[in-house]
């Protein structure tokens, strides 16, 4: 009968079979020359054989396979993992930190995301994410060109915008005086800017809850060169009690123009209004009423920076 393993012999290289593994009469040792029945046999985990008390370590059986349990234990132990566990994000092994150089904040991971600032092109945690928090003003964009600071830009675009400003109050005259029948009045005449004024009221559209009184009727476009919209140009009347950006944000969705002002960015995406006849840029707070009169036009554009006064002359 099989009983405890005597000290000295080596535990590993053997195991004692389970009642289940063998017949309910036991088995017998295949050791030459010995057979002996026993209930409980022990089971050699290099050869695979059964052998008896005195005959389950691998001298006493002399095992064909001596020593290959102990290989495959070692290889296996040797064989390196193939789980890799990823390191803690720290100083050493984590390059996005803030841009901010009194930050010491590590970004995009998990667990604090990294904030993009369209002005100067960096990255930034979630406390100085604001333009205010990391004196964005006061720094050069990443990849900016060398040569022309942001002073000189700016005034090259002012430039651009009060010549496309000019050019665009001159074809709206223009296409006053080509609508005015021959026969009728001369185009710049009251009697011409009545009966166009009444033509736009006719047709305009916009929210039929607005008082007559307090309605201001405007001719509404979106500029081909700075934005894309599946209606150009439309009729549209407002209360003159609504600011520029209420206005901004329903005349872009009229004109179904793509915006993205509530989404933060820089001015590259960011709409403005321009008031043709005043020839400057709208401020968001201003009062509709209070800038634009019946008959004027409005463009929706993109790209061209915050309002500045008296960008064409009168």
């Amino acid at each position: 009968m099989a009983s405890a393993t005597p000290p000295g012999d080596d535990p590993q290289s053997y195991t004692t079979m389970s009642v289940g593994d063998v017949e309910a009469i036991g088995a017998h040792c295949q050791m030459a020359f010995c057979h002996q029945l026993d209930f409980l046999p022990f089971k050699c985990e290099s050869c695979k054989g059964t052998f008896c008390l005195d005959h389950r370590s691998e001298t006493a059986h002399k095992c064909t396979k001596a020593g290959a349990w102990a290989r495959s234990r070692r290889e296996a132990s040797q064989t390196p993992s193939t789980t890799t566990s990823t390191p803690k994000p720290s100083i050493l092994n984590h390059e996005q930190q803030c841009s901010s150089p009194v930050c010491k904040t590590l970004i995009n991971t998990p667990l604090t995301p990294g904030i993009h600032c369209a002005d100067c092109n960096r990255q930034y945690c979630l406390k100085h994410r604001m333009r205010e928090e990391h004196d964005c003003s006061k720094l050069t964009p990443l990849g900016a060109r060398p040569g022309g600071t942001s002073k000189e830009r700016g005034l090259a675009a002012l430039d651009k915008l009060r010549a496309w400003g000019a050019s665009k109050k001159a074809a709206v005259s223009e296409t006053a005086k080509k609508t005015t029948i021959t026969s009728g009045p001369k185009p710049n005449s009251p009697a011409a800017r009545a009966a166009a004024i009444n033509n736009l009221k006719k047709t305009a559209k916009g929210d039929a809850k607005t008082p007559p009184e307090k309605r201001v009727y405007l001719h509404v476009e979106a500029s081909a060169d700075t934005t894309t919209a599946k209606y150009p140009t439309g009729k549209f009347f407002y209360n003159v009690e609504w600011s520029v950006g209420r206005i901004l944000d329903m005349a872009a969705k009229d004109l179904q123009v793509e915006n993205v002002n509530n989404r933060g960015g820089g001015e590259k995406d960011r709409l403005r209004i321009f008031h043709v006849e005043g020839g400057r840029l709208l401020d968001f707070s201003e009062k509709i009423g209070k800038v634009c009169q019946t008959g004027n036009t409005i463009v929706l554009l993109r790209g061209v920076g915050p309002p500045v006064p008296d960008l064409i002359e009168a």
